[in-house]
This record gives structure tokens, C-alpha cells and sequence, in this order.
């Protein structure tokens, strides 16, 4: 077994035996990510923070549908659905967007954790038929909103693209 070396970047800290830090490849690659985590942190907080104003807002009636997180996680849903399309089909993005908004915000914003928590919550005091409602409505609708968001997204983009295509016509007349 080879005995843990001293970090190449100066850090004090103790690395994997099996992880040679010392070429050049390996120095980028810790360049262009060192602030992917700090990105997502920090989106986290701006997302959880806009998350908890909403479902304290909105707080869920006892033994009702708790329709802040639905609409949390739906809208949630819909901005993840825009937001892909922008990174995946658009594309020229800068690299911290998606950790930013999608993992980060987006992330910290939408709560399917609760969404169960909720649904459990309602099954345990007997409201059965609002625990099923929610659970089956909430994963209709995120799925929904999701290709809704990508497919709105790609309409609008196609008609900004037309009405761009069509004002360079009439200028070069």
C-alpha cells in the first residue's frame, strides 16, 4: 500500500495515493471546478429561501392537499424544462449556469422530499383520498410542467428566431 503524499497544490492536506495531481491535465480540471460547489451552494440557499417564504405563505390546510408544495414543485418543474433547453439544446451557456440555477436553485427551490413527507403525513391521519390525489396530481403535474416549460421555451425561441430572420430581410431590401 502506498503511504498518503503531500498535496502538489500547496494545501497542506494529505491526497489519495492513486490520484496524481501533479500533471497539467489535473490542474485544469481543479480550475474549471472549484467553483462548481460554491455556485451550487449558494443558489441552494436562494432557492431553499424562496421555497420556505412560499410554504410558510401558504401553509397546508390540516388533513387538505398541501398546495404550496405542489405549486412549488410544479413551477419548479416548468423553470427546470426552461432552463434545459437553453443548456442542452442552445447551448453557449456559461459552465456555471446549470450548477447555479439547476442543481443550485432549482434544487433548493423545488422539495419532493416534503412533497412524500406530506403525503405520508396525510395517509397517517386518515385523509386517504387527498394523500392519493397529491401524490398521483404532483407527479402528473411536475411531469407536465416540465415539457411544457422545454416545449414553451422552443416555441418562443423559434418565433424570436423568425421575427430576427424576417427584420434582417426587410433590412437588406
Amino acid at each position: 500500500m502506498t503511504e498518503p503524499q503531500q498535496s502538489p497544490l500547496g494545501l497542506g492536506a494529505t491526497v489519495d495515493p492513486d490520484v496524481d495531481l501533479r500533471g497539467e491535465p489535473a490542474r485544469r480540471e481543479w480550475s474549471s471546478h472549484r467553483w462548481v460547489l460554491p455556485v451550487v451552494a449558494v443558489g441552494g440557499m436562494l432557492g431553499a429561501t424562496a421555497r420556505y417564504l412560499l410554504a410558510t405563505a401558504h401553509p397546508a390546510p390540516a388533513g387538505g392537499i398541501p398546495w404550496g408544495t405542489f405549486t412549488i414543485n410544479v413551477t419548479g418543474c416548468l423553470l427546470i424544462g426552461v432552463l434545459m433547453v437553453f443548456v442542452v439544446e442552445v447551448g453557449g451557456t456559461h459552465p456555471l449556469l446549470r450548477p447555479f440555477l439547476g442543481v443550485g436553485v432549482l434544487g433548493g427551490y423545488t422539495t419532493f422530499s416534503t412533497y412524500t413527507v406530506e403525503t405520508l403525513g396525510l395517509l397517517r391521519h386518515g385523509a386517504t383520498v387527498a394523500a392519493i390525489t397529491y401524490l398521483l396530481l404532483t407527479a402528473v403535474a411536475a411531469l407536465v410542467a416540465v415539457a411544457l416549460g422545454a416545449s414553451a421555451t422552443r416555441g418562443t425561441l423559434a418565433l424570436v428566431h423568425r421575427r430576427r430572420r424576417s427584420t434582417d430581410r426587410e433590412e437588406h431590401r
